[in-house]
């Protein structure tokens, strides 16, 4: 074999190992919203269901599952906005599911997404000002 051979042959395994890491969750839009976050269709008027940190999000149809989504956790990651700049390189949060999105008592700032972040969420991978971001997310 020839060493050129060898070569695109690593380069090609290489390409294959770096989409293993890159692409492994699944792929979908994510709006924000602001308080009131009570009541919750998952817990209600319960307020030790929010995170510390407020990483929590409502769940759209796609990922809600008749309810069974409640308290799932997600990593989240920011791909791409309309807006060049929107996303924050290198930022995942880890937030958790704490309401269904076409229910929650505060609206979104874009409607149809697959999940909703809180604002504080929201904020830690995109630029505040953007009402909509493609996301990157994966259940853990």
């Amino acid at each position: 074999m020839s060493k050129l051979h060898l070569l695109l042959q690593r380069l090609f395994l290489l390409s294959l190992t770096a989409c293993y890491h890159v692409c492994y969750g699944d792929v979908g839009t994510a709006a924000q919203y602001s308080p009131p976050y009570l009541p919750t269709e998952c817990y209600g008027q319960d307020i030790s269901q929010f995170p510390a940190n407020n990483m929590f999000a409502s769940a759209s149809d796609g990922i809600w599952n008749n309810g069974a989504a409640c308290g799932r956790q997600y990593l989240v990651r920011c791909l791409s906005a309309t807006v060049r700049g929107t996303c924050i390189d290198g930022q995942t949060i880890q937030i958790r599911i704490v309401d269904r999105a076409a229910t929650s008592v505060s609206r979104p700032s874009s409607s149809g997404t697959t999940m909703v972040l809180s604002a504080s969420a929201f904020a830690m991978i995109a630029a505040s000002s953007a009402s909509e971001i493609n996301i990157e997310f994966q259940q853990i």
